[in-house]
Protein backbone atom coordinates (compact mmCIF):
# COMPACT_ATOMS: atom_id res chain seq x y z
CA UNK A 1 0.00 0.00 0.00
CA UNK A 2 2.82 2.10 0.60
CA UNK A 3 4.18 1.85 -2.67
CA UNK A 4 0.90 2.52 -4.03
CA UNK A 5 0.57 6.04 -2.14
CA UNK A 6 4.06 6.90 -3.37
CA UNK A 7 3.00 6.25 -7.23
CA UNK A 8 0.25 8.56 -6.46
CA UNK A 9 2.21 11.35 -4.80
CA UNK A 10 4.43 10.96 -8.02
CA UNK A 11 2.18 11.28 -10.78
CA UNK A 12 0.24 13.95 -9.23
CA UNK A 13 3.48 15.73 -8.88
CA UNK A 14 3.85 14.61 -12.20
CA UNK A 15 0.28 16.02 -13.94
CA UNK A 16 0.19 18.84 -11.53
CA UNK A 17 3.74 20.74 -11.87
CA UNK A 18 3.84 21.59 -15.58
CA UNK A 19 0.72 23.93 -15.48
CA UNK A 20 2.19 26.12 -12.13
CA UNK A 21 4.01 27.89 -14.94
CA UNK A 22 0.99 28.38 -17.03
CA UNK A 23 -0.95 29.39 -14.32
CA UNK A 24 1.60 32.40 -13.32
CA UNK A 25 1.87 33.12 -16.85
CA UNK A 26 -2.20 33.32 -16.95
CA UNK A 27 -2.09 35.82 -14.08
CA UNK A 28 0.71 37.90 -15.84
CA UNK A 29 -1.96 37.71 -18.78
CA UNK A 30 -4.75 38.71 -16.75
CA UNK A 31 -3.04 42.21 -15.75
CA UNK A 32 -1.85 43.07 -19.38
CA UNK A 33 -5.35 42.50 -19.71
CA UNK A 34 -6.35 44.77 -17.10
CA UNK A 35 -3.49 47.23 -18.18
CA UNK A 36 -4.25 47.54 -21.79
CA UNK A 37 -7.95 47.58 -21.03
CA UNK A 38 -7.50 50.96 -19.34
CA UNK A 39 -5.33 52.10 -21.89
CA UNK A 40 -7.68 51.43 -24.62
CA UNK A 41 -10.62 53.72 -23.00
CA UNK A 42 -8.33 56.21 -22.06
CA UNK A 43 -7.18 56.45 -25.88
CA UNK A 44 -11.11 55.98 -26.97
CA UNK A 45 -11.30 59.40 -24.86
CA UNK A 46 -8.82 61.34 -26.77
CA UNK A 47 -10.36 60.03 -30.06
CA UNK A 48 -13.36 61.43 -29.12
CA UNK A 49 -11.60 64.88 -27.77
CA UNK A 50 -10.14 65.03 -31.18
CA UNK A 51 -12.76 64.11 -33.45
CA UNK A 52 -15.14 67.06 -32.05
CA UNK A 53 -11.83 68.96 -32.06
CA UNK A 54 -11.74 68.03 -35.80
CA UNK A 55 -15.20 69.30 -35.86
CA UNK A 56 -14.41 72.26 -34.56
CA UNK A 57 -12.05 73.74 -36.95
CA UNK A 58 -14.18 72.35 -39.71
CA UNK A 59 -16.71 74.95 -38.35
CA UNK A 60 -13.88 77.63 -38.03
CA UNK A 61 -12.65 76.45 -41.54
CA UNK A 62 -16.58 77.29 -42.76
CA UNK A 63 -16.85 80.71 -40.93
CA UNK A 64 -13.21 81.12 -42.72
CA UNK A 65 -14.41 81.05 -45.75
CA UNK A 66 -17.82 82.48 -45.44
CA UNK A 67 -16.01 85.62 -44.08
CA UNK A 68 -13.02 85.59 -47.10
CA UNK A 69 -15.67 85.75 -49.57
CA UNK A 70 -17.05 89.09 -48.36
CA UNK A 71 -13.68 90.45 -47.09
CA UNK A 72 -10.90 90.85 -49.40
CA UNK A 73 -7.20 89.18 -49.30
CA UNK A 74 -5.15 90.65 -47.05
CA UNK A 75 -1.49 89.69 -45.54
CA UNK A 76 -3.22 88.81 -42.93
CA UNK A 77 -5.01 86.34 -43.99
CA UNK A 78 -2.51 84.57 -45.93
CA UNK A 79 -0.90 84.16 -42.63
CA UNK A 80 -3.99 82.97 -40.96
CA UNK A 81 -4.20 80.63 -44.24
CA UNK A 82 -0.73 79.52 -43.75
CA UNK A 83 -1.55 78.85 -40.35
CA UNK A 84 -4.20 77.00 -40.73
CA UNK A 85 -3.03 75.36 -43.52
CA UNK A 86 0.11 74.38 -40.82
CA UNK A 87 -2.51 73.65 -38.58
CA UNK A 88 -4.62 71.44 -40.63
CA UNK A 89 -1.50 69.29 -41.59
CA UNK A 90 -0.38 68.71 -37.66
CA UNK A 91 -3.99 68.00 -37.25
CA UNK A 92 -4.03 65.18 -39.87
CA UNK A 93 -0.78 64.36 -38.97
CA UNK A 94 -1.81 64.02 -35.08
CA UNK A 95 -4.96 62.20 -36.56
CA UNK A 96 -3.52 59.71 -38.44
CA UNK A 97 -0.68 59.25 -36.00
CA UNK A 98 -4.14 58.46 -33.79
CA UNK A 99 -5.46 56.32 -36.06
CA UNK A 100 -2.49 53.99 -36.17
CA UNK A 101 -2.14 54.15 -32.33
CA UNK A 102 -6.11 52.87 -32.09
CA UNK A 103 -5.63 50.53 -34.93
CA UNK A 104 -2.45 49.02 -32.25
CA UNK A 105 -5.11 48.91 -29.65
CA UNK A 106 -7.54 47.03 -31.63
CA UNK A 107 -5.15 44.64 -32.41
CA UNK A 108 -3.77 44.81 -28.37
CA UNK A 109 -7.79 43.96 -27.61
CA UNK A 110 -7.88 41.07 -30.42
CA UNK A 111 -5.09 39.63 -28.83
CA UNK A 112 -6.63 40.74 -25.34
CA UNK A 113 -9.75 38.51 -26.19
CA UNK A 114 -7.53 35.18 -27.57
CA UNK A 115 -5.33 35.80 -24.32
CA UNK A 116 -9.03 35.36 -22.34
CA UNK A 117 -10.35 32.85 -24.28
CA UNK A 118 -6.73 30.66 -23.67
CA UNK A 119 -6.93 31.46 -19.98
CA UNK A 120 -10.33 30.69 -19.52
CA UNK A 121 -9.44 26.71 -21.44
CA UNK A 122 -6.38 26.82 -18.60
CA UNK A 123 -8.78 27.98 -15.77
CA UNK A 124 -11.19 24.94 -16.80
CA UNK A 125 -8.13 22.88 -17.25
CA UNK A 126 -6.67 23.50 -13.65
CA UNK A 127 -10.14 23.03 -12.31
CA UNK A 128 -10.57 19.36 -13.86
CA UNK A 129 -6.93 18.86 -13.06
CA UNK A 130 -8.01 20.49 -9.35
CA UNK A 131 -11.01 17.57 -9.41
CA UNK A 132 -8.24 14.39 -10.38
CA UNK A 133 -6.44 15.76 -7.48
CA UNK A 134 -9.28 15.69 -5.15
CA UNK A 135 -9.94 12.11 -6.20
CA UNK A 136 -6.57 10.91 -6.18
CA UNK A 137 -6.70 12.41 -2.50
CA UNK A 138 -9.30 10.39 -1.86
CA UNK A 139 -7.93 7.34 -3.67
CA UNK A 140 -4.55 7.70 -1.51
CA UNK A 141 -6.87 7.78 1.81
CA UNK A 142 -8.50 4.80 0.40
CA UNK A 143 -5.76 2.73 0.12
CA UNK A 144 -3.81 4.16 3.39
CA UNK A 145 -6.61 2.71 4.96
CA UNK A 146 -6.56 -0.27 3.21
CA UNK A 147 -2.78 -0.65 4.10
CA UNK A 148 -3.50 0.03 7.86
CA UNK A 149 -6.05 -2.40 7.71
CA UNK A 150 -4.01 -4.90 5.82
CA UNK A 151 -1.12 -4.39 8.39
CA UNK A 152 -3.30 -5.28 10.92
CA UNK A 153 -4.28 -8.60 9.34
CA UNK A 154 -0.60 -8.99 8.79
CA UNK A 155 0.25 -8.73 12.39
CA UNK A 156 -2.36 -11.10 13.35
CA UNK A 157 -1.47 -13.55 10.69
CA UNK A 158 2.13 -13.46 11.77
CA UNK A 159 0.71 -13.96 15.66
CA UNK A 160 -1.16 -16.93 14.22
CA UNK A 161 1.78 -18.35 12.47
CA UNK A 162 3.48 -18.10 15.65
CA UNK A 163 1.43 -19.85 17.53
CA UNK A 164 1.22 -22.60 14.36
CA UNK A 165 5.03 -23.00 14.78
CA UNK A 166 4.53 -23.74 18.31
CA UNK A 167 1.48 -26.36 18.35
CA UNK A 168 3.83 -28.04 14.94
CA UNK A 169 6.86 -27.98 17.47
CA UNK A 170 4.72 -29.64 20.18
CA UNK A 171 3.40 -32.16 17.77
CA UNK A 172 6.95 -32.50 16.17
CA UNK A 173 8.61 -33.50 19.31
CA UNK A 174 5.09 -35.97 20.57
CA UNK A 175 5.84 -37.55 17.02
CA UNK A 176 9.25 -38.21 17.93
CA UNK A 177 8.41 -39.99 21.38
CA UNK A 178 5.98 -41.93 19.46
CA UNK A 179 7.94 -42.75 16.77
CA UNK A 180 10.66 -43.66 19.08
CA UNK A 181 8.44 -45.55 21.30
CA UNK A 182 7.25 -47.14 17.93
CA UNK A 183 10.53 -48.55 16.67
CA UNK A 184 11.15 -49.75 20.15
CA UNK A 185 7.53 -51.94 20.30
CA UNK A 186 8.05 -52.98 16.71
CA UNK A 187 11.99 -54.10 17.57
CA UNK A 188 10.14 -55.73 20.52
CA UNK A 189 7.24 -57.13 18.37
CA UNK A 190 10.23 -58.61 15.61
CA UNK A 191 12.37 -60.25 18.56
CA UNK A 192 9.35 -61.79 20.09
CA UNK A 193 8.23 -62.75 16.87
CA UNK A 194 11.77 -64.28 15.83
CA UNK A 195 11.79 -66.20 18.94
CA UNK A 196 8.14 -67.51 18.15
CA UNK A 197 9.66 -68.53 14.74
CA UNK A 198 12.55 -70.21 16.33
CA UNK A 199 10.48 -72.19 18.56
CA UNK A 200 7.87 -73.04 15.61
CA UNK A 201 10.58 -74.37 13.58
CA UNK A 202 12.09 -76.31 16.39
CA UNK A 203 8.50 -77.86 17.11
CA UNK A 204 8.20 -78.64 13.22
CA UNK A 205 11.57 -80.12 12.89
CA UNK A 206 10.38 -82.08 16.37
CA UNK A 207 7.28 -83.37 14.66
CA UNK A 208 8.64 -83.87 11.59
CA UNK A 209 11.56 -86.34 13.34
CA UNK A 210 8.61 -87.90 15.10
CA UNK A 211 6.66 -88.65 12.17
CA UNK A 212 9.17 -90.45 10.33
CA UNK A 213 9.85 -92.34 13.58
CA UNK A 214 6.45 -93.11 14.34
CA UNK A 215 6.13 -94.14 10.36
CA UNK A 216 9.32 -96.41 10.60
CA UNK A 217 7.80 -97.89 13.49
CA UNK A 218 4.31 -98.84 12.17
CA UNK A 219 6.34 -100.51 9.02
CA UNK A 220 8.86 -102.19 11.25
CA UNK A 221 5.33 -103.69 12.99
CA UNK A 222 3.92 -104.63 10.04
CA UNK A 223 6.84 -106.47 8.78
CA UNK A 224 8.39 -108.11 11.79
CA UNK A 225 7.49 -110.85 14.20
CA UNK A 226 6.36 -110.13 17.70
CA UNK A 227 8.89 -111.29 20.46
CA UNK A 228 7.52 -111.98 23.61
CA UNK A 229 4.35 -109.67 22.82
CA UNK A 230 6.89 -106.80 21.54
CA UNK A 231 6.95 -105.85 17.89
CA UNK A 232 10.94 -107.33 16.52
CA UNK A 233 12.83 -104.33 15.93
CA UNK A 234 10.79 -101.81 18.17
CA UNK A 235 14.29 -101.32 19.81
CA UNK A 236 16.16 -100.10 17.03
CA UNK A 237 17.36 -96.31 17.51
CA UNK A 238 15.96 -93.13 14.64
CA UNK A 239 19.86 -93.28 13.79
CA UNK A 240 19.65 -96.98 12.98
CA UNK A 241 16.89 -96.66 10.85
CA UNK A 242 18.49 -93.40 9.10
CA UNK A 243 21.92 -95.71 8.22
CA UNK A 244 19.18 -99.06 6.99
CA UNK A 245 17.59 -96.28 4.32
CA UNK A 246 20.90 -94.98 3.26
CA UNK A 247 22.14 -98.48 2.72
CA UNK A 248 18.45 -99.00 1.12
CA UNK A 249 19.15 -95.52 -0.78
CA UNK A 250 22.73 -96.81 -1.86
CA UNK A 251 21.16 -99.71 -3.80
CA UNK A 252 18.70 -97.86 -5.84
CA UNK A 253 18.79 -97.07 -9.24
CA UNK A 254 20.16 -93.58 -10.13
CA UNK A 255 18.95 -92.21 -13.28
CA UNK A 256 21.70 -90.17 -14.89
CA UNK A 257 25.45 -92.36 -13.39
CA UNK A 258 26.15 -93.76 -16.17
CA UNK A 259 25.44 -91.30 -18.87
CA UNK A 260 22.92 -88.55 -20.50
CA UNK A 261 19.22 -89.08 -21.45
CA UNK A 262 19.15 -87.14 -25.02
CA UNK A 263 15.59 -85.04 -24.93
CA UNK A 264 13.56 -86.35 -28.07
CA UNK A 265 10.03 -85.60 -27.49
CA UNK A 266 7.66 -83.33 -25.09
CA UNK A 267 6.49 -85.66 -22.09
CA UNK A 268 5.31 -82.95 -20.21
CA UNK A 269 3.40 -79.49 -21.16
CA UNK A 270 2.66 -77.19 -18.97
CA UNK A 271 1.24 -73.73 -18.66
CA UNK A 272 3.75 -72.95 -15.54
CA UNK A 273 3.16 -68.94 -15.05
CA UNK A 274 0.54 -66.69 -16.56
CA UNK A 275 3.27 -64.37 -17.02
CA UNK A 276 6.27 -64.54 -18.67
CA UNK A 277 9.19 -67.10 -16.85
CA UNK A 278 12.49 -66.08 -15.87
CA UNK A 279 14.23 -69.29 -14.62
CA UNK A 280 14.37 -73.16 -14.20
CA UNK A 281 16.59 -75.40 -12.24
CA UNK A 282 16.22 -79.16 -10.98
CA UNK A 283 16.53 -80.01 -7.57
CA UNK A 284 20.18 -80.14 -6.76
CA UNK A 285 19.96 -83.59 -4.60
CA UNK A 286 18.94 -85.72 -7.43
CA UNK A 287 15.21 -85.33 -6.22
CA UNK A 288 12.22 -85.56 -8.98
CA UNK A 289 11.61 -81.82 -8.55
CA UNK A 290 11.49 -78.75 -11.01
CA UNK A 291 11.52 -75.13 -9.70
CA UNK A 292 11.00 -72.08 -12.11
CA UNK A 293 10.54 -68.38 -11.38
CA UNK A 294 8.80 -65.65 -13.02
CA UNK A 295 7.88 -62.03 -13.28
CA UNK A 296 4.14 -63.12 -11.36
CA UNK A 297 6.43 -63.13 -8.03
CA UNK A 298 6.09 -66.70 -7.69
CA UNK A 299 8.24 -69.49 -7.37
CA UNK A 300 6.90 -73.00 -8.19
CA UNK A 301 7.71 -76.49 -7.78
CA UNK A 302 7.04 -79.20 -9.76
CA UNK A 303 6.64 -83.50 -9.81
CA UNK A 304 9.32 -84.14 -13.09
CA UNK A 305 7.49 -87.79 -13.37
CA UNK A 306 4.31 -86.62 -14.00
CA UNK A 307 3.92 -82.63 -14.06
CA UNK A 308 1.80 -81.48 -11.20
CA UNK A 309 1.93 -78.84 -8.95
CA UNK A 310 3.62 -79.30 -5.85
CA UNK A 311 4.12 -75.89 -4.24
CA UNK A 312 4.06 -72.15 -5.07
CA UNK A 313 5.81 -69.88 -3.00
CA UNK A 314 4.82 -66.18 -3.48
CA UNK A 315 7.37 -63.55 -3.49
CA UNK A 316 7.43 -59.71 -2.60
CA UNK A 317 4.13 -58.10 -3.47
CA UNK A 318 3.75 -57.52 -7.56
CA UNK A 319 8.34 -57.57 -8.08
CA UNK A 320 9.29 -60.16 -10.77
CA UNK A 321 11.23 -63.43 -9.30
CA UNK A 322 14.41 -63.65 -11.78
CA UNK A 323 16.73 -66.29 -10.43
CA UNK A 324 15.18 -70.03 -8.40
CA UNK A 325 17.55 -73.11 -6.43
CA UNK A 326 16.28 -75.51 -4.94
CA UNK A 327 18.39 -78.74 -3.35
CA UNK A 328 18.00 -80.88 -0.11
CA UNK A 329 14.35 -79.56 0.63
CA UNK A 330 15.65 -75.83 0.63
CA UNK A 331 13.95 -73.51 -1.97
CA UNK A 332 14.99 -70.45 -2.91
CA UNK A 333 14.39 -66.97 -5.14
CA UNK A 334 15.37 -63.53 -5.50
CA UNK A 335 13.71 -60.98 -7.40
CA UNK A 336 13.65 -57.33 -8.12
CA UNK A 337 12.54 -56.38 -4.40
CA UNK A 338 16.06 -56.08 -3.79
CA UNK A 339 15.27 -59.21 -1.22
CA UNK A 340 15.98 -62.95 -1.90
CA UNK A 341 13.72 -65.67 0.30
CA UNK A 342 14.21 -69.09 1.44
CA UNK A 343 11.84 -71.37 2.17
CA UNK A 344 11.27 -75.15 3.07
CA UNK A 345 10.08 -77.39 0.33
CA UNK A 346 8.19 -79.64 3.66
CA UNK A 347 6.60 -76.79 5.76
CA UNK A 348 6.62 -74.64 2.69
CA UNK A 349 7.07 -71.83 4.66
CA UNK A 350 9.54 -69.08 4.61
CA UNK A 351 11.99 -69.48 7.33
CA UNK A 352 14.40 -66.77 6.27
CA UNK A 353 14.68 -62.90 3.80
CA UNK A 354 17.69 -61.89 2.78
CA UNK A 355 17.94 -58.53 2.72
CA UNK A 356 20.99 -56.74 2.66
CA UNK A 357 21.24 -55.59 -1.61
CA UNK A 358 20.59 -51.81 -2.57
CA UNK A 359 19.29 -53.05 -5.68
CA UNK A 360 17.46 -56.05 -7.51
CA UNK A 361 18.94 -59.32 -7.07
CA UNK A 362 20.00 -61.14 -10.17
CA UNK A 363 20.95 -64.46 -9.24
CA UNK A 364 20.94 -66.99 -7.08
CA UNK A 365 23.10 -70.57 -5.93
CA UNK A 366 22.50 -72.73 -3.16
CA UNK A 367 26.24 -74.20 -1.93
CA UNK A 368 26.44 -77.69 -1.84
CA UNK A 369 25.05 -78.69 1.99
CA UNK A 370 22.13 -76.09 2.03
CA UNK A 371 23.96 -74.58 4.46
CA UNK A 372 24.94 -71.26 2.56
CA UNK A 373 23.43 -69.10 0.01
CA UNK A 374 25.18 -66.93 -2.85
CA UNK A 375 23.28 -63.95 -4.15
CA UNK A 376 24.59 -61.09 -6.83
CA UNK A 377 22.73 -57.46 -7.43
CA UNK A 378 22.41 -55.17 -10.02
CA UNK A 379 24.71 -53.14 -7.18
CA UNK A 380 27.64 -54.75 -8.16
CA UNK A 381 28.03 -56.63 -5.34
CA UNK A 382 27.90 -60.45 -4.44
CA UNK A 383 27.19 -61.73 -1.21
CA UNK A 384 27.20 -65.17 0.83
CA UNK A 385 25.20 -65.96 3.27
CA UNK A 386 25.17 -68.61 6.19
CA UNK A 387 21.59 -69.59 6.51
CA UNK A 388 22.31 -72.74 8.61
CA UNK A 389 21.06 -71.10 11.84
CA UNK A 390 18.00 -69.59 12.39
CA UNK A 391 18.85 -66.52 12.39
CA UNK A 392 21.03 -65.71 8.86
CA UNK A 393 24.01 -63.79 8.64
CA UNK A 394 26.43 -61.91 5.69
CA UNK A 395 29.48 -63.94 5.89
CA UNK A 396 31.34 -61.93 2.53
CA UNK A 397 30.61 -59.07 0.57
CA UNK A 398 32.72 -59.06 -2.94
CA UNK A 399 32.77 -55.96 -5.38
CA UNK A 400 33.08 -55.47 -8.62
CA UNK A 401 32.91 -53.08 -11.44
CA UNK A 402 29.53 -54.54 -13.61
CA UNK A 403 26.36 -56.41 -12.75
CA UNK A 404 26.65 -59.97 -12.83
CA UNK A 405 24.02 -61.85 -14.53
CA UNK A 406 24.21 -64.93 -13.58
CA UNK A 407 26.57 -67.13 -11.48
CA UNK A 408 27.58 -71.14 -10.35
CA UNK A 409 29.09 -72.77 -7.90
CA UNK A 410 31.94 -75.48 -7.87
CA UNK A 411 30.59 -78.57 -5.64
CA UNK A 412 34.46 -79.71 -6.16
CA UNK A 413 36.37 -76.81 -5.76
CA UNK A 414 35.39 -74.11 -2.82
CA UNK A 415 35.19 -71.54 -5.57
CA UNK A 416 32.34 -70.31 -7.83
CA UNK A 417 32.15 -67.93 -11.36
CA UNK A 418 30.02 -65.46 -12.49
CA UNK A 419 29.11 -64.16 -15.85
CA UNK A 420 29.05 -60.22 -15.89
CA UNK A 421 27.16 -57.22 -18.33
CA UNK A 422 30.34 -56.27 -19.47
CA UNK A 423 31.22 -59.77 -21.08
CA UNK A 424 33.37 -61.06 -18.62
CA UNK A 425 34.11 -64.04 -16.58
CA UNK A 426 35.18 -64.04 -12.82
CA UNK A 427 36.56 -66.56 -10.55
CA UNK A 428 35.87 -66.14 -6.93
CA UNK A 429 37.52 -68.01 -3.86
CA UNK A 430 34.81 -69.02 -1.20
CA UNK A 431 37.20 -69.15 1.88
CA UNK A 432 38.78 -65.59 1.17
CA UNK A 433 36.68 -63.78 -0.99
CA UNK A 434 39.13 -62.84 -3.26
CA UNK A 435 38.92 -62.73 -7.37
CA UNK A 436 41.37 -65.39 -8.76
CA UNK A 437 40.53 -65.04 -11.90
CA UNK A 438 39.10 -62.69 -14.48
CA UNK A 439 38.67 -62.94 -18.20
CA UNK A 440 37.57 -59.59 -19.62
CA UNK A 441 35.56 -59.35 -22.93
CA UNK A 442 34.48 -63.03 -23.34
CA UNK A 443 31.28 -62.50 -25.07
CA UNK A 444 29.94 -59.36 -26.84
CA UNK A 445 26.56 -57.53 -24.88
CA UNK A 446 27.37 -59.39 -21.52
CA UNK A 447 27.27 -63.19 -20.14
CA UNK A 448 23.77 -64.34 -19.63
CA UNK A 449 24.24 -67.88 -18.20
CA UNK A 450 27.14 -69.92 -16.60
CA UNK A 451 27.67 -73.38 -15.68
CA UNK A 452 30.23 -75.64 -14.09
CA UNK A 453 30.59 -78.66 -16.08
CA UNK A 454 29.35 -81.69 -13.93
CA UNK A 455 32.36 -83.90 -14.74
CA UNK A 456 35.70 -81.94 -15.37
CA UNK A 457 35.73 -79.10 -12.40
CA UNK A 458 38.01 -77.15 -14.99
CA UNK A 459 35.26 -76.04 -17.92
CA UNK A 460 32.39 -73.66 -17.50
CA UNK A 461 29.68 -73.35 -19.96
CA UNK A 462 29.24 -69.53 -20.86
CA UNK A 463 26.18 -67.69 -22.79
CA UNK A 464 26.34 -64.71 -24.27
CA UNK A 465 24.42 -62.00 -25.98
CA UNK A 466 25.93 -62.38 -28.77
CA UNK A 467 24.25 -66.05 -29.68
CA UNK A 468 26.98 -67.81 -28.47
CA UNK A 469 27.97 -70.52 -26.27
CA UNK A 470 31.29 -70.80 -25.30
CA UNK A 471 33.30 -73.26 -22.81
CA UNK A 472 35.92 -71.86 -21.01
CA UNK A 473 39.11 -73.79 -19.40
CA UNK A 474 39.73 -71.65 -15.94
CA UNK A 475 43.38 -73.15 -15.97
CA UNK A 476 44.43 -71.34 -18.99
CA UNK A 477 42.04 -68.53 -19.14
CA UNK A 478 40.95 -69.47 -22.82
CA UNK A 479 37.78 -70.83 -24.48
CA UNK A 480 38.47 -73.90 -25.80
CA UNK A 481 35.01 -74.23 -27.96
CA UNK A 482 32.66 -71.88 -29.08
CA UNK A 483 29.19 -73.15 -30.23
CA UNK A 484 27.03 -70.94 -32.67
CA UNK A 485 24.06 -71.51 -35.42
CA UNK A 486 22.61 -69.17 -37.62
CA UNK A 487 19.41 -69.63 -36.17
CA UNK A 488 20.22 -69.80 -32.39
CA UNK A 489 19.36 -66.52 -30.27
CA UNK A 490 19.88 -65.16 -27.16
CA UNK A 491 17.80 -61.99 -26.22
CA UNK A 492 17.64 -61.93 -22.93
CA UNK A 493 19.93 -61.39 -19.65
CA UNK A 494 18.63 -64.25 -17.89
CA UNK A 495 19.39 -66.54 -20.61
CA UNK A 496 20.17 -70.31 -19.60
CA UNK A 497 22.16 -72.91 -20.77
CA UNK A 498 23.28 -76.02 -19.61
CA UNK A 499 25.52 -79.27 -19.30
CA UNK A 500 24.32 -82.64 -19.71
CA UNK A 501 25.08 -84.61 -16.87
CA UNK A 502 27.97 -86.32 -18.56
CA UNK A 503 29.43 -83.39 -19.80
CA UNK A 504 29.26 -84.86 -23.26
CA UNK A 505 26.58 -81.99 -24.41
CA UNK A 506 25.10 -78.70 -23.72
CA UNK A 507 21.72 -77.52 -24.42
CA UNK A 508 20.10 -73.58 -24.89
CA UNK A 509 17.03 -72.62 -26.15
CA UNK A 510 16.64 -69.95 -28.92
CA UNK A 511 15.19 -66.33 -27.79
CA UNK A 512 12.77 -65.95 -30.87
CA UNK A 513 12.24 -69.49 -32.59
CA UNK A 514 12.03 -71.17 -29.21
CA UNK A 515 13.34 -74.05 -30.13
CA UNK A 516 15.98 -76.50 -28.33
CA UNK A 517 19.45 -76.38 -29.61
CA UNK A 518 21.56 -79.82 -27.93
CA UNK A 519 25.09 -79.66 -29.13
CA UNK A 520 27.62 -82.62 -29.23
CA UNK A 521 30.97 -81.16 -27.53
CA UNK A 522 33.25 -83.43 -29.07
CA UNK A 523 32.05 -82.78 -32.42
CA UNK A 524 30.89 -79.29 -32.52
CA UNK A 525 28.29 -79.94 -34.10
CA UNK A 526 24.30 -80.03 -33.58
CA UNK A 527 23.04 -83.44 -32.54
CA UNK A 528 19.34 -82.05 -32.04
CA UNK A 529 17.43 -79.04 -32.65
CA UNK A 530 13.64 -79.12 -31.10
CA UNK A 531 10.80 -77.71 -31.34
CA UNK A 532 8.52 -77.01 -29.13
CA UNK A 533 7.79 -73.80 -27.27
CA UNK A 534 5.19 -71.57 -28.90
CA UNK A 535 7.38 -68.37 -27.94
CA UNK A 536 10.47 -67.94 -27.36
CA UNK A 537 12.91 -69.86 -24.80
CA UNK A 538 14.53 -67.99 -21.82
CA UNK A 539 15.96 -71.04 -19.78
CA UNK A 540 17.02 -74.69 -20.38
CA UNK A 541 18.08 -77.00 -17.51
CA UNK A 542 19.58 -80.34 -17.64
CA UNK A 543 19.34 -82.61 -14.51
CA UNK A 544 20.38 -86.24 -13.19
CA UNK A 545 17.01 -87.55 -13.95
CA UNK A 546 16.20 -88.60 -10.50
CA UNK A 547 14.42 -92.37 -9.99
CA UNK A 548 12.09 -91.20 -13.33
CA UNK A 549 15.02 -90.80 -15.53
CA UNK A 550 13.60 -87.55 -16.84
CA UNK A 551 16.53 -84.81 -17.48
CA UNK A 552 15.83 -82.10 -19.77
CA UNK A 553 13.27 -79.18 -18.96
CA UNK A 554 12.70 -75.73 -20.58
CA UNK A 555 11.02 -72.96 -20.24
CA UNK A 556 9.62 -70.00 -22.63
CA UNK A 557 8.65 -66.40 -22.30
CA UNK A 558 5.07 -66.81 -21.87
CA UNK A 559 5.30 -69.07 -18.84
CA UNK A 560 5.37 -72.58 -20.84
CA UNK A 561 7.78 -75.69 -19.28
CA UNK A 562 8.14 -78.77 -21.06
CA UNK A 563 9.37 -81.51 -19.76
CA UNK A 564 11.62 -83.69 -22.42
CA UNK A 565 11.30 -87.58 -22.77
Amino acid sequence: MEEIYSLVQKRNATETLPFLPIHSANSYLQNLADTLQIRCESLERQYLEQQQLVAEQAQLIQQHNAVSEKQTSSKTENRLKEKLAKLQDELNVKLQNEVQSAAAALETSKELSSLKEQCTTHESTILSMQMELDRSNEIIKHLTAELEESKSRTRLAEDQFDGLKDAIRTLQDENDEKTKLNERLISEAVTVKEQFMDQFNAMNETVEKLKKEAEMLKSLNKNSKSWFGLPRGAHLTGAATRDTEKEEAKTTRQWGAVGAVLPTQPLHTIQAHKNDATCVRYDGSNLNLVATASSDSTVKVWDTSNGQLQATFSGGGSHPMLGVDISGGIVCGCGADKTCRVWRYDTKRMIHQLAGHSQKVTCIRLFPGEKSVLTASADRSIKIWDISRNTYSQTTTMRHSSTANCSDVSEETQSFATGHLDGGLRFWDVRSGDRVLDIPNLHDGGVTSVHWNPKNSHEVLTNGRDSTLRIVDARTSTAISTFRDPGFRTLTNYASSSFSPDGHYIAAGCGDSGNIYVWDVAKNTIEKKLSGHPNGAVGVSWGMGGTNGQQTASIDKAGVMILWA
